[in-house]
């Protein structure tokens, strides 16, 4: 079964946690009106600059001797971590999102032009709107799999984050061909464009 993409992801702004990726915590960061309004001034522009898009696969997981995960023949291996996120699950999903190219180059022209507060705050945003993309593309499979009696786990794992390494990024976009949504992977496993991000979460059957 091929992958489900997403060409047009629609969230509400996640403007909370933008606030706390710039650093800000409620009742100790003090911020004057004016900074609060450049700040959400430059959140409203990064957002017109972000196109959401995604894609998402629904497979099934085996798991072998020494950590390994398998998953459509492709082995994830050694990885401890990953092995126990998914203990309980003989289910999985596959998922990959992009903020696009256009905030790319709103980032780079904002800190060419000296800016570097609008780049910090164009940067928090699409971090951000790409992670609420991800979870987006959760809920659109928990809508159908709360009809099997199941759900997907509310964590994700991702490669390069405890002992999975960041190799296994081109076997998750080989599977979910984010190539179609315009994300590419370099030699190195780094994704283009760069506010492009992948996750495995797991399924289980609530008792």
């Amino acid at each position: 079964m091929p992958p489900v993409f997403f060409n047009s992801i629609s969230i509400t702004k996640p403007h909370a946690k933008i606030y706390k990726r710039l650093g800000f915590r409620k009742g100790i960061t003090q911020l004057g009106e004016l900074h609060r309004k450049e700040t959400d001034q430059y959140i409203d522009e990064a957002i017109k600059y972000i196109q959401l898009k995604g894609a998402g696969l629904r497979v099934s997981v085996q798991k072998g001797s020494n950590e390994e995960i398998a998953f459509l023949n492709c082995i994830i291996s050694e990885s401890k971590k990953l092995a126990a996120f998914l203990n309980k699950s003989e289910e999985i999903i596959l998922m990959g999102a992009t903020a696009g190219s256009e905030i790319i180059e709103g980032i780079k022209s904002a800190v060419e032009n000296q800016n570097i507060t609008r780049g910090v705050v164009y940067d928090a945003t699409a971090s951000e709107m790409v992670d609420a993309a991800l979870s987006w593309i959760m809920n659109f499979f928990n809508r159908e799999l709360v009809r099997e009696n199941k759900l997907t786990f509310k964590k994700r794992f991702s490669a390069g984050y405890g002992d999975l390494s960041l190799e296994h990024q081109k076997t998750m976009c080989h599977l979910l061909m984010l190539e179609k949504i315009g994300v590419k992977i370099s030699d190195t496993y780094m994704l283009s464009p760069e506010k492009s991000v992948m996750a495995i979460t797991g399924i289980f059957s609530p008792q």
